[in-house]
């Protein structure tokens, strides 16, 4: 029983930083309207730079305070370059938008640091209690805590203040927004500059389990749009839940059952996409779309 405990709280530890990236898919559907395929290479890039600063002799906590100002700006810089031109247009048009930032960030970040690995230090201690027999890491636990921080501060910004209001109002209805005084373009930026916050931020926080590296936040990606569609592509706390349910499943699947093991875990979110685009589209807590007959 106490193996399978641990595997929950090794799961959900692991799903948590699924729901970083995944919040930050969420803030920009909600923002603009739009599914940013690009949104891990901005995290690895993101994460370089954290790393850059940090072996450079900067502070860790300052080097991530900078590097998450720095990507709130390149944020805001590719939605005014970049999205702009193109915000409105046909899906396939956005589509493609993103995935040429993808191809050109990795790229990019190859042509920058080269294509080897290295080791990106914790914000967190390494190191562990035991609790009723079941290790529980505390940086596991930080980076839970900070995942739902950042799910709190999200449900403020979008609930109670004008400006997550005017975020969502430009992203449903930017015409009507305009009526009404709400500068959409500057409401896109804002969002678009977050969502590389929330990037930026699940890349720090991934970056020193794995090996830091071009292609860092591949296979995270996948597993966070499992953790958006699962959820709910407009709800942030769908994406939390949504992480830890593909987390706490790609464990135990993984431990359990024997033809899955560790090689074949990502078939875990691809099944979950597949079964919730079928079932039920607008995911766990998403709402579903309304139109009139």
């Amino acid at each position: 029983m106490s193996a399978v405990i641990q595997n929950v709280i090794d799961g959900i530890a692991v799903g948590s930083i699924y729901a970083a990236l995944a919040l930050a898919l969420v803030l920009i559907f909600r923002s603009t309207g739009i599914v940013n395929f690009a949104q891990g290479e901005m995290a690895m890039v993101s994460t370089f730079l954290a790393w850059g600063l940090a072996t450079s002799g900067v502070p860790l906590a300052l080097a991530l305070l900078i590097t998450l100002a720095v990507s709130f700006v390149a944020g805001m810089v590719i939605e005014r370059v970049l999205m702009r031109p193109v915000e409105g247009g046909e899906t396939l048009t956005l589509v493609i938008v993103t995935l040429g930032l993808f191809i050109f960030l990795n790229s990019l970040a190859g042509w920058i640091w080269g294509f080897g690995t290295r080791a990106m230090p914790s914000a967190f201690p390494d190191s562990a209690v035991q609790v009723a027999g079941v290790r529980v890491s505390l940086e596991s636990v930080g980076i839970t805590a900070v995942v739902l921080g950042t799910v709190g501060l999200l449900f403020l910004l979008f609930q109670r203040t004008k400006i997550g209001l005017a975020m969502r109002a430009a992203a449903v209805n930017p015409e009507s927004s305009r009526l009404v005084g709400v500068s959409v373009g500057r409401m896109l930026m804002l969002g678009w500059g977050l969502a590389a916050v929330l990037g930026a931020l699940a890349g720090v926080l991934v970056a020193p389990q794995l090996f830091l590296d071009v292609n860092l936040m591949g296979g995270v990606l996948i597993y966070s749009f499992a953790a958006a569609a699962l959820g709910g592509f407009d709800s942030p706390l769908g994406a939390v839940v949504g992480g830890w349910i593909i987390g706490v499943t790609e464990n135990l699947a993984g431990t359990y059952v024997d033809f899955i093991g560790s090689d074949l875990k990502i078939l875990v979110p691809l099944t979950i996409i597949l079964a919730v685009l079928l079932v039920r589209p607008s995911g766990l807590f998403g709402s579903a779309e309304v139109a009139r007959a």
